[in-house]
């Protein structure tokens, strides 16, 4: 197929291009306008038991899918009992009650007095507006950037601002939006310099950026159509815009690179380089890069494809993306880089940067070195000749600096992923540090049923509820319960309706601590009325419930990378070792990556790289981190064992062999991964510019396992392990062996086929 490929774009390289160009023009009109239809949230597990219970809230008792919190604030002397914070405050409560999108609505002028301090500051100053907003995770937010773009503005002195889940989620969104233009920014023209250092061709340094904005649009135009037929999150488009550029480059580097050599080597044999010699050259890479590159695609399109098997559609989101854009990129690398090569012919090393400036300065042509001469070969002898030192070093280091990973402890996202300057974290920090009470850490008890629960027992039971440690009150039907005696009519959301009753406890306890956990745990375990079910509602029991339906599901997750990195890698290489030691230093590269990313995002140090430490990580993000740096690992691990497998097979294949194809293989293919590794590592750096947290939390992490995997692991202990195995690298038993020699890809290459099947 390969070759095939490959003739096509010597036959027809302008009809290649011009077919590219028209698809990819489609898919940009197609694909631009995706940003209007993806969505902030897919952080929950639809199935779970918080889920559950906002939808019975929803659907029996009329609660919001969202809560819109819009604070009134008036510093003259009478505060939000003045009459123009009445005023203001009074119409934004009656124009959000004439909403079709609001189920509910109370505020701190028209709230029953029991409910009326958790609505005012403590200085008075401040009164709240809280708004239940219907339409699903999705639509509420929509409804809610439509309602505070109308009601959201200061008026007769009076200062409005917006806050709450709802406009968390709209301001996630937004801000979002900037951060792409903002990672477009700076990684396409420094990535673009990094060629030219790497390429010294303008030609060929911009041919990567094209297969990658190939991959960006088509990936854009998939996702929107799968927003069609789903919710997306928006967070799949940061990671397709970084993503696509660096595969894209990586990929593309890797068949210029490839072909450039094939073309000096065979050069040296040939006399001048002439278009046969190119198109020989050409071919023979696709057999060899080409199907390298088709390989690799695999590999991490596979790993993305695991995060299906979570619930939330922010993890499946990157799924859908991660596939598309690995897609493209292979197919723009394999099917439209060749003929750009065959169409620019002797122009691809035009505009040659590096030479200019030799001729400037006024240095001669660098001199073609032999292999062992090479940087990458004489460095991966001496990793070799000290392979136990240095292999005990690297992995005491990195275990050593992901440790902190063991006190990981697991939050979710709220207004603190914003920057100070969005509205939603100035209203939520002001709950924090100015209100009474900060309803954020509010649990709604839902009982389905109240089938044979008489009244006298659900206050008996609302009774019991309020004597558990940190609970401050609890709202019930009949009245507000506090330390199990009541002491009023409700102050807060309570009630019956179709069979079904909620109450509302007030907690004290910090969410996401462990003092939250065992509120929690006891609030479970108070007895219930009549024996009926109970579903639990909240951030709290949301974060709970998310984090269990990830490491609840997690063990078959990495169980599936796992064995389909295994089988991959066992039918590229035919070894059973190779894969194995693959799978081993692939989780190595990743714990320096975990360590930081509790050290300073979770801990705080740094400054928290300047976001605000909240003692947890969000739950879905070291699980989307771990499945995306896995494939992107596997991705430089194919590169390498395929070269070294060329090596390999056309030796004598003894100790002695493998060493010296580990070394010849690296020394053709170190500068490669390297510098696709620095270009991979500033798409991917670009997203630490974010605004939201725990993107910039995702960037870092990302980087830092790719700087990792390509350095310390790469390069120095997988020639130490490779050496101390010695020819065991290329065992397998003996029915494995049959297996892989009929159904196994070879990197070997038939001469014949490589002259474009004429001797």
């Amino acid at each position: 197929m390969l070759q095939r490929i490959a003739l096509l774009a010597i036959a027809a390289p302008r009809r290649i291009l011009l077919a590219a160009m028209l698809l990819i023009v489609g898919c940009g009109i197609f694909g631009i306008p995706v940003t209007q239809h993806l969505s902030a949230g897919g952080l929950q597990d639809p199935t779970s038991e918080s889920a559950s219970a906002t939808s019975l809230l929803v659907d029996k008792f009329g609660q919001g899918d969202m809560e819109l919190l819009i604070s009134v604030t008036a510093n003259g002397a009478d505060g939000v009992e003045g009459a123009a914070a009445r005023a203001v405050g009074t119409d934004i409560a009656a124009r959000l009650a004439q909403s079709p999108y609001v189920a509910d609505v109370t505020s701190a002028w028209t709230a029953p007095s029991a409910a009326t301090p958790a609505l005012i500051s403590k200085d008075g100053k401040t009164g709240l507006i809280v708004a239940g907003i219907t339409g699903g995770e999705s639509g509420a937010q929509k409804h809610a950037k439509e309602l505070t773009d109308e009601l959201v503005h200061d008026r007769d002195g009076v200062t409005v601002r917006a806050g709450g889940v709802a406009m968390t989620y709209v301001e996630i969104t937004a801000q979002s939006e900037k951060d792409l233009l903002m990672m477009e920014s700076i990684a396409v023209p420094l990535s673009f310099v990094v060629l030219v250092w790497v390429f010294g061709g303008l030609l060929a340094a911009a041919l990567p950026l094209a297969v990658g904005a190939f991959a960006i649009l088509g990936s854009m135009a998939v996702l929107r159509a799968v927003t069609m037929i789903t919710d997306v999150s928006i967070f799949a488009l940061n990671l397709t815009i970084a993503m696509g550029l660096a595969l894209a480059i990586d990929y593309t580097l890797l068949i210029i690179s490839r072909y450039r050599d094939e073309l000096a080597d065979r050069a040296d044999s040939a006399g001048p380089v002439d278009a046969a010699l190119r198109h020989r050259a050409l071919v023979r890479t696709m057999m060899t890069a080409g199907r390298t590159v088709l390989f690799s695609a695999m590999t991490v399109a596979l790993s993305m494809v695991a995060m299906v098997l979570f619930p939330m559609y922010f993890l499946q989101s990157f799924a859908y993306a991660g596939i598309a854009v690995v897609g493209f990129a292979a197919f723009a690398a394999i099917v439209v880089a060749p003929a750009a090569i065959v169409l620019a012919g002797d122009r691809l090393d035009s505009l040659d940067v590096r030479r200019l400036l030799r001729r400037i300065l006024g240095r001669p042509e660098p001199a073609r070195k032999p292999v062992e001469q090479m940087f990458w070969y004489r460095s991966t002898k001496f990793v070799m000749r000290r392979s136990i030192p240095i292999g005990l070093v690297v992995v005491a280091l990195l275990l050593l600096v992901g440790a902190p990973f063991l006190s990981a402890k697991w939050g979710f996202p709220d207004d603190r992923v914003l920057p100070s300057s969005a509205s939603a974290r100035q209203i939520g920090d002001k709950l924090r540090n100015d209100f009474e009470v900060d309803s954020s850490t509010n649990v709604t008890v839902v009982l389905p049923s109240v089938e044979g629960v008489t009244p006298d027992a659900l206050d008996a039971y609302a009774a019991e509820i309020s004597r558990v440690d940190d609970v401050s009150s609890v709202s019930a039907p009949s009245g507000t319960f506090i330390g199990g005696t009541v002491v009023g009519p409700p102050s807060a959301a309570a009630g019956f309706a179709e069979g079904s009753a909620f109450l509302t406890v007030t907690s004290s306890a910090p969410l996401f601590t462990d003092a939250s956990e065992a509120q929690l745990d006891r609030l479970h375990a108070v007895p219930t009325p009549a024996g009926q079910d109970v579903q639990l509602t909240g951030l709290a029991q949301v974060n709970r419930d998310s984090a269990s339906a990830i490491t609840s599901r997690l063990p078959v997750v990495l169980a599936v990378i796992a064995a389909i990195s295994f089988v991959l890698l066992f039918l590229l290489t035919g070894s059973v070792v190779l894969p194995l030691k693959a799978l081993v230093l692939n989780v190595l590269s990743l714990t320096a990556a975990f360590g930081a990313l509790v050290w300073i995002f979770q801990e705080g140090h740094l400054g928290a790289l300047g976001t605000t430490p909240t003692g947890t990580l969000v739950a879905n993000i070291p699980v989307l981190l771990f499945c995306v740096a896995f494939g992107l690992s596997m991705d430089y691990e194919v590169f390498l064992v395929s070269r070294i497998r060329e090596y390999w097979l056309k030796s004598g294949q003894t100790a002695a062999d493998n060493d010296e194809s580990v070394a010849l293989g690296l020394a053709r293919t170190g500068r490669v991964v390297t510098a696709a590794a620095l270009l991979m590592s500033i798409s991917f750096g670009a997203l630490i510019a974010a605004k939201v947290a725990f993107m910039r939390m995702f960037g870092l992490g990302l980087t830092l396992a790719i700087i990792a995997d390509a350095t310390l692991v790469r390069m120095l202990l997988m020639p130490a392990f490779m050496h101390m195995l010695g020819r065991w690298n290329w065992w397998a038993p003996k029915p494995l062996a049959k297996l892989h020699e009929r159904i196994g890809l070879s990197e070997t290459i038939d001469d014949n086929l490589a002259e474009g099947g004429r001797r």
